[in-house]
């Protein structure tokens, strides 16, 4: 898990610096320096946001802790639900610019901290202030990179802002009401890009505002993104993917292949008999209609929707499977649809619980067995497509579908 990163001074040089958000998000799938006509920009890594419902969204039964019917999903799972829109959106593409927009430090100063904002008064000279005590504080100017892109993160809606991320909820609960308040910084952090080979991406803390200055209390060490590296912005969890652990991956097309080829076998509700299928991602997150699955997530039952074998007197969403007699939540299945969440292109064979979002063993298991940020010092492990908290022994379940009879 990565947090911040702290500048390293560098030899004093003077250079005329562009405002890192006059480029514009659009730069993002503009081609590079080095690209030709026609060719794809190279690719640095993508960001991807965990989970959770996004503000105003629909919680499932098992999320609001009750089971009464079928009902829609509002998580990202490969899209906001309001769609992705320009810079806000559940996943970015970070790409060489045509022109470096990169900083690096240029000249340290110690000065004062009560005349701080003076020395700070130059919205064309980028800076950095660290403040080491009550009289004391650091201030680094940074001059024009040219060896690297930068990329901004927050909560702003400013011009410098890359990727817009607003606060989204552990669990599926939502931020409500005009009141609700944002515990994302509108400058979260900055991701610097070498452009050049192996194009190394590094995160540091906080991004620069419209005055072009950062304002930290403490200096942190800086960190290189790997690929799975989480990056916590106390509010919304962001993953890194870089392109080789992309390839590992699998593509759209492959999650729609295996849809289809989980449909043609012809699952069967073993009590009702009918037969159940996957819905088409296309159809949009509506209602689940009469063909989907649903399983108990405790012994991997699937079967289709029916309202008898409540439990009530054991909670509010519990009930019992006719098959094995246990006793636990019934959800429905919906098969996760962020390719860049899963680790391989294996078959959809296992549900997180109580979410019932279907991928393959291995990413199950993985996310099963990885912890989330929850505030400021507490860890979960959490659905990646939904974020709702894994519960159970394991926090998955393989399914068990039965098949035709003919």
């Amino acid at each position: 898990m990565v947090l911040e990163g702290n500048p390293e001074v560098g030899s004093p040089r003077t250079s005329d610096l562009q405002h890192p958000g006059s480029q514009g998000s659009c730069v993002l799938s503009s081609p590079g320096d080095d690209a030709q006509p026609g060719e794809e920009p190279i690719k640095y890594g993508e960001l991807i946001v965990l989970g959770c419902c996004e503000e105003g969204g629909e919680e499932t039964e098992a999320q609001r802790g009750e089971v009464t019917g079928p009902r829609a999903h509002s998580c990202y799972n490969g899209c906001l639900a309001s769609g992705d829109k320009g810079r806000r959106r559940s996943r970015l593409a970070l790409s060489r610019r045509p022109h470096a927009n990169g900083v690096k430090p240029d000249v340290m100063h110690h000065i004062s901290t009560p005349l701080v904002s003076k020395a700070l008064s130059n919205r064309g000279q980028h800076s950095i202030s660290y403040t080491l005590s009550r009289s004391h504080s650091v201030i680094v100017e940074y001059t024009h990179d040219s060896d690297t892109d930068m990329f901004q993160i927050g909560r702003s809606t400013e011009n410098m802002i890359d990727f817009v991320v607003t606060d989204t909820s552990p669990g599926g609960g939502t931020a409500e009401g005009p009141s609700a308040q944002s515990t994302i910084s509108r400058y979260a952090c900055r991701i610097l890009c070498d452009r050049r080979p192996p194009y190394t991406a590094r995160i540091y803390a906080a991004g620069f505002d419209a005055s072009s200055n950062i304002f930290l209390g403490v200096e942190n060490e800086s960190n290189v993104l790997q690929d799975g590296s989480l990056i916590d912005l106390c509010g919304a969890t962001l993953l890194w993917r870089t392109p080789a652990g992309l390839l590992r991956a699998p593509t759209l097309k492959q999650l729609e292949a295996q849809r289809q080829e989980a449909n043609a076998a012809r699952p069967q509700c073993p009590v009702g008999l009918s037969t159940l299928a996957f819905p088409s991602p296309a159809r949009g997150r509506t209602a689940p209609d009469k063909q989907q699955p649903w399983v108990y997530v405790r012994c991997g039952h699937v079967h289709g929707y029916h309202g008898w074998g409540c439990r009530r007197e054991r909670g509010p969403q519990e009930r019992e499977c006719p098959l094995c007699r246990l006793v636990g939540p019934y959800v429905p299945l919906w098969l996760g649809q962020e390719a860049g969440l899963c680790l391989d292109p294996g078959p959809p064979s296992h549900a997180f619980a109580p979410c019932g979002h279907v991928c393959s063993e291995k990413t199950a298991r993985y996310w099963a067995q990885t912890p989330l940020p929850h505030g400021t010092h507490a860890f979960h492990a959490a659905c990646p497509f939904c974020g709702a908290w894994l519960t159970g022994e394991h926090g998955c379940v393989r399914l068990i579908f039965q098949g035709p009879l003919d």
